[in-house]
């Protein structure tokens, strides 16, 4: 009951929220934010849920500054949040972990939004803020993958999605590194967290329709494991292409080189050349 609860109460906040803004929408227009307006919306999530999202947030983000929490504190606190929803998730208190997850994915955003307005951002952050992201993920699909260790199709589902959402973020730390403009694709942090956290809190959802109406118990797994195949499928695919992509553009120099400037390399190249063996040595230490 108490499951049920949480979830019913996230449907509705979710709601309410949705509500809001749209009120907001027809009153002053839509609320930009740079930083959508960067990184992009995609077929899974649309600017204009982006947008209502950061909105929800800012209020939370000037009431942190208000009481002095720093980006840093409020990343630990995501990570926090995000290990007692692993926790809420492998125990099955799927609307507990979806909150849980809900609380942990804003707190995400919060802190590069607490960063920004005071000043304070700064690249030690950004790997934090990283680090914190790959455990909050791997808390999750840990979570599930204990609950879930007796059934192999929903393992290996699990096993699938959680390859999808490190391959998709590996693919964009790699174009970063690589100094490429990072290949805009579908499965993103934001879009993984918010299909798997509607999907684990219909869980109990499903589970009490199908007590109340006779339907088969097993119909109320189904949002689990379809969002699985979701991030699964396409964070995959995502991945692939956009290391494809990379590739490519950091392959296209080289094509377009000269066949008599190949055959004699210059100090600059010898030295481009030891440098792509200092990092391939530093790819195979990570």
């Amino acid at each position: 009951m108490i499951d049920l609860a949480f979830s019913l109460a996230l449907a509705v906040s979710t709601l309410a929220v949705a509500v809001a803004y749209a009120e907001r929408v027809a009153r002053v227009g839509h609320a930009r934010d740079a930083r959508i307006e960067r990184a992009g919306s995609s077929v899974l999530l649309g600017k204009g849920a982006m947008e209502m999202g950061y909105w929800a947030m800012r209020p939370a983000a000037r009431a942190c500054i208000a009481v002095g929490l720093t980006a840093n504190a409020v990343s630990m606190a995501s990570f926090a949040f995000a290990a007692l929803a692993g926790v809420s998730l492998a125990l099955g208190a799927f609307g507990v972990g979806a909150v849980l997850s809900l609380v942990s994915s804003a707190c995400d955003a919060l802190d590069g939004m607490v960063a920004r307005e005071t000043g304070t951002a700064s690249d030690a952050g950004e790997v934090l803020d990283a680090a914190v992201d790959r455990y909050a993920e791997l808390f999750f699909f840990g979570g599930i993958a204990f609950h879930e260790r007796f059934d192999p199709i929903a393992i290996l589902l699990t096993l699938a999605a959680t390859a999808g959402a490190i391959m998709v973020s590996y693919s964009t730390a790699k174009a970063e590194a690589l100094q490429v403009p990072p290949p805009r694709g579908s499965m993103r942090r934001q879009e993984r967290a918010v299909y798997l956290v509607v999907g684990v809190a219909l869980v109990p959802i499903v589970a009490a329709v199908c007590a109340r109406t006779g339907l088969p118990s097993w119909l109320a797994r189904l949002p689990l494991l379809g969002v699985l195949a979701l991030v699964a499928t396409v964070g995959n695919v995502s991945a692939v292409r956009r290391l494809r992509v990379t590739a490519a553009a950091v392959r296209r120099p080289t094509l377009l080189r000269k066949p008599e400037a190949s055959r004699t390399q210059t100090s600059s190249e010898t030295s481009a050349l030891a440098r792509e063996g200092h990092a391939a040595a530093g790819d195979a230490l990570r």
